[in-house]
């Protein structure tokens, strides 16, 4: 099953480059962390651009979805760079769990898509995990106070933005389907993280270009940062080349428990007891729903 493996790495790697970004590039804004994020995985990924057909034969509407998408996926970026620089990983990394919860309700709106009872318990385990997360703001002897740890992750900035994150990832995974008919997932990606690479240097770079100095004089951890992105871009395409997208999605959600396990380790976020338990929760949701 040498796909488990490629997307266990795949987890790690991404809850490592967080982790890393967090520990060593704290003083960097939320700009300057999109340009790692994707200027320099887009560099690694060009190699995987040999197989991309003339770009004049690739369809309007391929296009169409990319415009949508791109300014989606930096804004994103940005809001997740924000939450896990200024905020615990614990607290932040687990609700993009919720991103096939909100797949669920835009494939509803838009494409009029029915919601399994597996889906359904998915879902349910999820908000349960969220609320599990929370749950030292309830009182166990005043039901009152058991709605509580819902009304903290809308006081909690760092929830409050990687939820609008799992929001937004929930928009461009449908619009990437479309997007997808005209590449295969492989080239797509590669191409994608090539175009954000080029959107950071068009925005962001070329008008500060004291922007780049400053990557330059933290080279080493930005470098860091940016290969364990291209490992995990990397091993992502590698496992949807030999299994389902629900599965290998499905694993790599993993991450949300590194994540956990790292902000203990790291950064000394308490409540590991009641976290873990929480992050386990949300991950079997993901399981429902995805497979």
């Amino acid at each position: 099953m040498s796909w488990i493996i490629l997307a266990l790495a795949c987890a790690l790697s991404l809850a490592s480059a967080d982790a890393a970004t967090k520990a060593w590039l704290q003083d960097l804004s939320a700009t300057e962390l999109l340009v790692v994020r994707f200027g320099i995985p887009g560099l690694l990924m060009t190699p995987l651009l040999a197989g991309l057909p003339p770009l004049g034969e690739l369809p309007l509407a391929f296009w169409g979805w990319l415009a949508v998408m791109t300014p989606l996926e930096l804004f994103a970026m940005w809001l997740y760079m924000a939450a896990i620089r200024d905020h615990p990983l614990s607290l932040t990394l687990p609700y993009l769990a919720f991103t096939p919860v909100f797949v669920i309700g835009v494939a509803w709106m838009l494409l009029g898509e029915r919601v399994s009872a597996q889906g359904a318990a998915g879902v349910l385990l999820v908000v349960a995990g969220a609320w599990v997360l929370n749950s030292g703001h309830a009182r166990w002897r005043e039901w009152r106070s058991w709605g509580l740890p819902f009304a903290a992750i809308l006081y909690e900035p760092g929830s409050r933005m990687m939820l609008a994150v799992a929001a937004i990832y929930a928009v461009t995974a449908t619009l990437g389907k479309g997007a997808m008919r005209h590449l295969p997932p492989e080239t797509f990606g590669a191409f994608y993280f090539a175009l954000l690479g080029l959107a950071v240097l068009v925005l962001i770079v070329l008008p500060q270009p004291q922007v780049l100095r400053r990557l330059i004089d933290r080279r080493w951890p930005v470098l860091a940062v940016g290969m364990l992105i291209g490992i995990m871009v990397y091993t992502h395409f590698l496992a949807l080349q030999q299994v389902e997208v629900a599965y290998m999605i499905a694993v790599k959600r993993v991450s949300l428990l590194f994540g956990i396990l790292y902000g203990a380790w790291l950064f000394g976020e308490s409540g590991l007891a009641s976290k873990l338990p929480a992050g386990a929760l949300m991950l079997t949701g993901v399981l429902l729903i995805l497979l």
